[in-house]
C-alpha cells in the first residue's frame, strides 16, 4: 500500500489518474496497464491521519474529480470492445475499479456532510434528492431542475437490507447494486416501474413510489436508441399487465437466475426479456455476464441458482449501447452499505476458501417452515403475520428462506459492531474507516474462540 495522502495532494493524485486512463490502448496488455494502475492508485488513496477539516474542505472538488473519472472509464469501453481488447480479465479490473471510485466518493461525501448519519426510522432521501452533492448527471443530460426520465430507462439500485447486500457480492467480483428496473411512460404521461421481486414477483408501480422506496443509492441507464427503449418499455408493460389481470399466468421470481426462458423473470432478467423481445433478438443483455464461480456451492443450492453464468444489476455499469445519466446516493447511508458490503464479502470468502457454511437449528427450522406455509395464505394472512413470519412467494422453497434467514441473523450482529468500531474511530479520527481496516476486524471477528460467525460455521 502506499503511504496516506495528504488532502491537499488529493486533487492532484485524482486528476493523475483521470490523464493516466486517457492513454492510446491498442492492445488488451495496454488496456490491463491502464486499468491496473488506475485501479491501485484509487485503491491505496487513504487520508488516515489527516485533518478532517482539511479532507472536508477538499471534497466537492475531489468528488467531481471521481465523477470524471468515471464516466472516462465508461467512455472508453465502446472503443475498446470494437477493437477486441477488452477481454474477461479487463472486463473485472474496470468492475473492480468502478467499485473503489465509489468508495472513495462515498467517503468524502460522509467527510462532507460531518458524518451525519440516519436515525432510528429516520427515512432515506427520495432518490435524486439531497442538498449534499448526493446526485451527479451525466453533463451531456444535465438538467437544472431534475432528471427527465424516459420509457425504457433502467434504474439501478441498492437497498438498505443485508440481503440486499449478499445479492450485490455473490459474483465473482462485488458490486454495490442488487436490485434493477425499467421505467415506462404510458400516453397519458404517467411514469411506471416495471419490475420483479422476490415476494411479488412481476409488478408494475408508479416511479414515484419505486424512487421514495429505500434505496440507499441508485443510477439511470439509457439505451441509445430511444425508439427501441420507449418499444422495450411497452412490451414489457403490457406483457406483466396481462399477468396481472388474469390475461395471462402470473410472473413469479426466478430463483435459478437462469437467461433462458420467460415464464418466471429475475428483476435484470425482466429487462434483458424487454429490450431482446423489441429488438427481435438483436438486443441480448448483458453484453458482460456475472460468474458465479465459487467452488463451494452449497450457498447457491440452498437458495435456487442453477446456473454459473448471469445478468447481475451491476452488469448495466459495461453495457456499451447504454448512457449512465444519473448516479446517485444518500451519504447518511453509506457507511452501513460499505460495511454490510465488506463483511458479505468475507463471508463468501470464507465459504469458498475456508469451507464455512450455513447450520440450520431448531428455530431457523421452524421459522423456514412457517415461512414456506405463509406462502400459501392469502394476502391478507400474511400481512397479519408479518412481523412474526417471513412474507416469502409461494415458490420460494423451505431451504431458500432458512438459509434468507441465517444470513440477516448472521451478518446484522456483526455490521452492528462495525457500526460501533467505525463510531469510535470517527470520534477519534474524524474519519471513517478505510475498507482494509474493517476486513481486518472482521478476520478478528471469525478467529475469536467458537470457530464461527452466527450461523456460519466451517465443516468438520
Amino acid at each position: 500500500m502506499l503511504s496516506s495522502i495528504r488532502p491537499e495532494n488529493l486533487q492532484s493524485a485524482l486528476s493523475n489518474v483521470r490523464a493516466a486512463i486517457s492513454r492510446p490502448a491498442e492492445t488488451a496488455d495496454d488496456v490491463t496497464r491502464l486499468l491496473s494502475d488506475a485501479y491501485q492508485n484509487i485503491a491505496d488513496m487513504d487520508v488516515t491521519g489527516a485533518d478532517p477539516t482539511v479532507v472536508r474542505e477538499s471534497a466537492p472538488l475531489a468528488m467531481k474529480a471521481i465523477d470524471d473519472i468515471f464516466l472516462d472509464l465508461r467512455s472508453r469501453i465502446g472503443e475498446w470492445r470494437q477493437k477486441g481488447i477488452f477481454t474477461t480479465p479487463n472486463q473485472t479490473l474496470m468492475r473492480e475499479t468502478f467499485r473503489v471510485l465509489r468508495y472513495c466518493k462515498d467517503i468524502l461525501g460522509e467527510v462532507w456532510i460531518d458524518h451525519d448519519r440516519l436515525g432510528s426510522g429516520e427515512p432515506l432521501y427520495r432518490a435524486f434528492t439531497g442538498q449534499h452533492l448526493n446526485t451527479h448527471t451525466h453533463p451531456d443530460f444535465a438538467n437544472a431542475s431534475a432528471i427527465a426520465f424516459q420509457s425504457g430507462d433502467v434504474l439501478v439500485m441498492r437497498g438498505m437490507h443485508h440481503n440486499s447486500a449478499a445479492i450485490a457480492m455473490v459474483g465473482d467480483v462485488d458490486s454495490q447494486f442488487s436490485h434493477a428496473a425499467l421505467i415506462y411512460i404510458d400516453p397519458t404521461g404517467k411514469h411506471w416501474v416495471v419490475e420483479s421481486l422476490i415476494a411479488t414477483g412481476a409488478h408494475i408501480i408508479p416511479l414515484e413510489q419505486s424512487l421514495s422506496s429505500g434505496a440507499a443509492r441508485m443510477m439511470v441507464f439509457r439505451h441509445r436508441d430511444a425508439a427501441l427503449a420507449a418499444e422495450s418499455a411497452k412490451f414489457i408493460h403490457d406483457h406483466v399487465a396481462a399477468s396481472l389481470d388474469g390475461r395471462q399466468r402470473r410472473i413469479l421470481y426466478d430463483f435459478s437466475m437462469r437467461l433462458d426462458g420467460g415464464r418466471r423473470l429475475f428483476c435484470s432478467k425482466l429487462i434483458r426479456q424487454a429490450y431482446k423481445a423489441a429488438s427481435n433478438g438483436n438486443v441480448k443483455l448483458p453484453a458482460y455476464r456475472t460468474v458465479l464461480g465459487m467452488k463451494n456451492r452449497d450457498f447457491f443450492k440452498r437458495i435456487g441458482v442453477k446456473t454459473r453464468h448471469t445478468f447481475a444489476p451491476g452488469d448495466m455499469e459495461l453495457e456499451p449501447e447504454f448512457d449512465l445519466i444519473a448516479e446517485w446516493r444518500d451519504y447518511r447511508a453509506t457507511s452501513k452499505l460499505r460495511l454490510q458490503d465488506v463483511t458479505m464479502a468475507k463471508f463468501f470468502e470464507w465459504m469458498d476458501t475456508r469451507n464455512y457454511t450455513f447450520r440450520e437449528t431448531l428455530t431457523i427450522r421452524l421459522i423456514s417452515l412457517f415461512g414456506r406455509l405463509s406462502g400459501q395464505m392469502s394476502e391478507t394472512a400474511k400481512n397479519l403475520i408479518e412481523d412474526v413470519i417471513p412474507r416469502v412467494p409461494s415458490n420460494m422453497k423451505r431451504r431458500a428462506i432458512a438459509a434468507v434467514a441465517m444470513l440477516h441473523r448472521t451478518a446484522e450482529p456483526v455490521v452492528n459492531t462495525l457500526e460501533e468500531l467505525e463510531d469510535e474511530h470517527v470520534r477519534e479520527t474524524g474519519l471513517p474507516m478505510h475498507p482494509r481496516t474493517v476486513r481486518a476486524h472482521l478476520e478478528q471477528l471469525r478467529k475469536e474462540p467458537g470457530g464461527h460467525i452466527g450461523y456460519l460455521r466451517p465443516l468438520g
